[in-house]
């Protein structure tokens, strides 16, 4: 694996570029500085002999091993693509966006080596290392860069060929630079492959947004912003769905003069996630010659260079597939959301893929600290927030079912796998989201589309005729919902599973009417309405009494003990005095089952802490409201066998492009 020669800057050829080398941007808060370098602490600090010149084998190296320290400087980033590292120091790339996560080129493209390719100045030492399935951590290749000699030219063009053979379930690749009495500056840099890339990179990116115009036209700024991404991009397609308008937001002009006439912004009325992903399909096949498709939400903050890994990896894939990005947090940005999901296809609810592990922290533990990190992670699906599909899928497959919100996506992964067209989810590919956990999706107007979406998708893709453990899952959540006073939630799930039984056509009759009719009956219970805490009586308990009633039943005997006492409360008159003022008032993380089921009146806070809602318990909605659920699930078991054939028939005609133009054109 020597280095050589070579007639162009280490990470400037697009042609064969993978992964740039990138760094920090300089407002970035400290903490975020993890997903670039690791440079918590010095690994060892190295000493080699450097009479005779040249690169030593890595065996006749001599370590002197050293307690592990916060290294006194750190590196800077000259710009993005570019790092000086001070003298004495030591910094490892074995960082998110960084290190080259060799198991998924291994497991899905048609590479077997790959090159890693600096441009330096200066003198100092690189060494490669790769790992393991479990973590190991292997020396591959280590030598000097040396200063320049009189009359030699000042920067050293490196180029390290490094096997992909030996990742079949796991492992990265990265690289760590060390000084002495010098400084080393890297100029560029990438991992590369030792050949061209196939096809044509020619991407579209589609944003559909709905009053997101700041973020919108911040990621349009980005893209515009890095000429190599903007080289790639034949088109960004913006469905703006909302009343606050794009192009009326300050910036988007500027944005607007960089892009020309690849940005189109398309107005149409607010027909949901699938409505606005749909729209982008729709004029990417008919609109452009591009070859790759690249789906992002409008809330996010770019991390640009992922456009560019995207699209570089469709290209080497041995067979057309779904390409995923992963989501780090908005509002701590060092947070991994997920690695990877899978889908349960009895219960039909997606998951963490096994082996991984939810909100990881990379500023906390980083990568070389978390071994689980280092096994591949195989997916079902990848959310719609980032994810890239080839034209020849969507020209094969079609476009999204009209489920306006929640589990567009997730059908999508489902129904392209069917088809042959797996979906990776990559790592050092990925975009900046608002978390989850500042979401009550489970609970407020979206617990309609949660449910209903999951219901069309156990008709299209579950194994099961008659789905028992989904529909007893479904009613066992409803129960909780019952004893927690989520009437409003029990309402929206009484209007999903009547329209899902209403049939496929349904989906696009209601497209444009269903927001509506949810947030309208949502509002019709105060368990659905979020008020201002100050605007309420004090409650009457305090802080000693929630702390009373947090302690969790832990085993079986105590469950159902606890089970069958808040049972016998629901059906007890309910005290009148609890409607006008609360007993308590909790934090949604308190808000258990446990704990509501045994009051009469209370207030809990939203997930995004705005508000709280104020649920009061009626005994007559509890018994009416709960034997309707029981009802209906029973008549949805009996029925699905019909309903699952009527999906799966009308399937087609809710996915071609001649269903959607109707709506586009309407």
């Amino acid at each position: 694996m020597p280095s050589s020669t070579l007639p162009s800057p280490g990470g400037s050829d697009p042609s064969t570029l993978l992964q740039r080398v990138i760094l920090p941007r300089r407002a970035d808060p400290s903490a975020v500085r993890a997903l670039y370098v690791d440079e918590q602490q010095a690994i060892a600090r190295r000493v080699w002999p450097v009479a005779g010149g040249g690169a030593p084998n890595p065996r006749d190296v001599d370590v002197e091993v050293v307690l592990a320290h916060a290294n006194v400087r750190r590196v800077h980033a000259l710009s993005r693509t570019s790092v000086r590292v001070p003298e004495r120091t030591e910094v490892s790339f074995a960082a998110y966006f960084n290190a080259f996560p060799a198991s998924y080129w291994r497991r899905w493209t048609a590479l077997r080596t790959v090159h890693l390719r600096l441009e330096v100045q200066g003198a100092g030492r690189i060494d490669v290392y790769r790992s393991k399935a479990d973590a190991t951590q292997i020396h591959v290749h280590g030598e000097l860069v040396e200063h320049a000699t009189e009359g030699a030219p000042g920067r050293h063009q490196v180029d390290i060929e490094l096997d992909l053979t030996p990742f079949e379930d796991g492992g990265w690749y990265w690289f760590d630079l060390s000084t002495e009495d010098s400084e080393l500056v890297v100029y560029s840099g990438g991992w590369h492959a030792g050949l061209p890339a196939p096809g044509r990179a020619a991407v579209t990116v589609g944003m559909p947004t709905f009053n997101r115009p700041t973020d919108c036209v911040a990621t349009l700024r980005a893209i515009g912003e890095d000429e190599l991404v903007r080289s790639i991009v034949t088109a960004v397609v913006v469905p703006d769905q909302g009343v606050h308008k794009v192009c009326e937001q300050e910036g988007f002009s500027a944005a607007q003069a960089v892009l020309g006439e690849r940005l189109r912004i398309i107005d149409q009325p607010n027909v949901g996630g699938s409505g606005g992903y749909a729209r982008i399909m729709y004029e990417a096949l008919e609109n452009t010659d591009c070859e790759q498709i690249l789906y992002m939400d409008d809330d996010i903050v770019l991390e640009p260079d992922s456009i560019l890994r995207a699209v570089a990896f469709s290209r080497f894939a041995r067979h057309p597939m779904l390409v995923g990005g992963q989501m780090l947090q908005t509002q701590c940005r060092s947070r991994l959301h997920a690695w990877g999901e899978i889908v349960d296809r009895q219960r039909m609810r997606w998951n963490k893929a096994p082996g991984t592990e939810y909100d990881h922290d990379f500023a906390q533990h980083s990568l070389r600290q978390t071994a689980w990190l280092h096994r591949r992670a195989d997916v079902d699906y990848n959310a719609w927030w980032m994810c890239l599909i080839p034209r020849s899928v969507v020209e094969h497959i079609g476009l999204p079912l009209p489920l306006f919100i929640k589990w567009d996506d997730v059908e999508y992964g489902l129904r392209a796998r069917a088809a042959g067209y797996p979906t990776a989810t990559v790592p050092g590919v990925a975009i900046w989201h608002m978390s989850f956990a500042d979401k009550d999706d489970a609970t407020d107007w979206q617990a309609y589309f949660h449910l209903r979406n999951r219901l069309v998708g156990a008709a299209l893709h579950s194994p099961e005729e008659r789905p028992r453990v989904m529909l007893a899952d479904s009613l066992k959540h409803a129960l909780k919902h019952a004893l927690a006073m989520e009437y409003s939630t029990l309402a929206l799930q009484e209007m999903a599973i009547r329209d899902f039984m209403a049939g496929p056509q349904v989906l696009f009759d209601k497209l444009l009417t269903a927001l509506g009719e949810v947030r309208a009956r949502c509002a019709e219970f105060p368990d659905g309405q979020v008020v201002d805490s100050q605007e309420l009586p004090l409650p009457v308990g305090g802080q000693l009494e929630v702390q009373r009633m947090l302690t969790p039943p832990t085993n079986p005997v105590t469950i159902g003990a606890k089970l069958l006492t808040r049972l016998a409360h629901q059906l007890r008159p309910a005290d009148a005095r609890a409607a006008q003022r609360p007993q308590l008032s909790l934090a949604r993380q308190d808000a258990r089952w446990f704990v509501l089921s045994g009051l009469d009146g209370v207030t809990v806070s939203t997930a995004d802490g705005r508000g709280v809602t104020y649920r009061k318990r009626d005994p007559r909605a509890f018994r009416s409201m709960l034997a309707r659920s029981v009802a209906l699930h029973r008549q949805l078991a009996r029925e699905f066998p019909r309903l699952r054939r009527l999906y799966r028939d009308a399937a087609p005609g809710l996915t071609d492009l001649t269903g959607w133009k109707r709506i586009f054109d309407a």
